[in-house]
């Protein structure tokens, strides 16, 4: 496997990730990859030479280790690091779909023309896209942790194994090779899955919460725009009527009902019914 051009590829990830996105490719290049290329390789690299039973009967030995150890530690964590990282190069391919789509946009309609304000911008589509990546790389993360828990019981290699399997002719004992280093270092492997299935989830829900209040934010705004704020006149801005109600009032006080004429009175009435918001200032 050439590490060289995989870490070429998922660099470029790094420019449309979010915080946690950087997190996560940092752990898993440090204490995934590093991991896996410095010292797991030569822990489980003569594994099978390691695996000694207590009987030389030809094949019983290959049959008993191919029963305790199915899938390779090593081979099986290769697959995990392959899998777990091909979603985030779907967000690569999006945007370099958006460069090309951009380029031809411009030739068409010229070079000041755009198509996207930023074609590596997290919107649209690509949000779509990050999110989905997100998924999957959440859903490899615990499948492969699942995988490894169900093979190997909790995780754990014990010192001896018994074996039954024919061509043995009996049980026989076998025993493992470096154990306790073997167990260190799965323990440590899927401490680090552990961490990056908690940094995709935290991503899951730092993307979703970003973008319903972007939302809300602008159901707000437009809201705002859309309705016309009322305020009540002052003074009699809506009304004919010239006089101030406090003065209309102290008029009409004064003067007795006998006094005033029967339609002068019902309209000074009806003025005061028809224009209650009218200041008394």
């Amino acid at each position: 496997m050439d590490w060289k051009t995989f870490q070429a590829l998922l660099s470029g990830v790094n420019k449309y990730s979010t915080a946690f996105g950087r997190i996560w490719l940092s752990v898993v290049f440090v204490f995934r990859v590093l991991v896996y290329v410095v010292a797991a390789e030569r822990v489980w690299g003569d594994d099978q030479r390691d695996f000694d039973c207590n009987i030389k009967q030809p094949g019983c030995p290959n049959v008993c280790y191919d029963h305790f150890f199915p899938i390779s530690h090593i081979r099986l964590w290769a697959l995990q690091l392959i899998f777990v990282t091909c979603p985030s190069l779907m967000v690569v391919m999006h945007v370099k779909y958006r460069d090309e789509r951009e380029r031809k946009y411009r030739a068409k309609h010229g070079p000041d023309a755009k198509l996207y304000d930023d074609t590596g911008k997290k919107h649209g589509g690509l949000w779509w896209t990050y999110l989905l990546s997100l998924f999957a790389k959440t859903f490899i993360e615990v499948a492969f942790l699942y995988i490894l828990h169900h093979i190997y019981d909790s995780f754990y290699l014990p010192r001896l194994v018994k074996c039954n399997i024919y061509p043995c002719p009996n049980q026989v004992d076998c025993y493992i090779g470096r154990p306790m280093e073997k167990r260190v270092f799965t323990y440590f492997m899927v401490g680090a899955s552990a961490i990056c299935i908690v940094l995709s989830i935290c991503e899951i829900i730092y993307l979703i919460f970003k973008r319903v209040s972007s939302c809300v934010k602008r159901v707000q705004v437009n809201r705002g725009h859309g309705m016309a704020v009322y305020q009540p006149p002052y003074r009699d801005r809506d009304s004919s009527c010239t006089l101030p109600l406090h003065e209309l009032e102290h008029k009409v006080a004064r003067e007795p009902k006998d006094q005033l004429h029967p339609a002068a009175y019902k309209a000074s009435l009806f003025m005061r019914a028809s224009a209650p918001n009218l200041s008394l200032a």
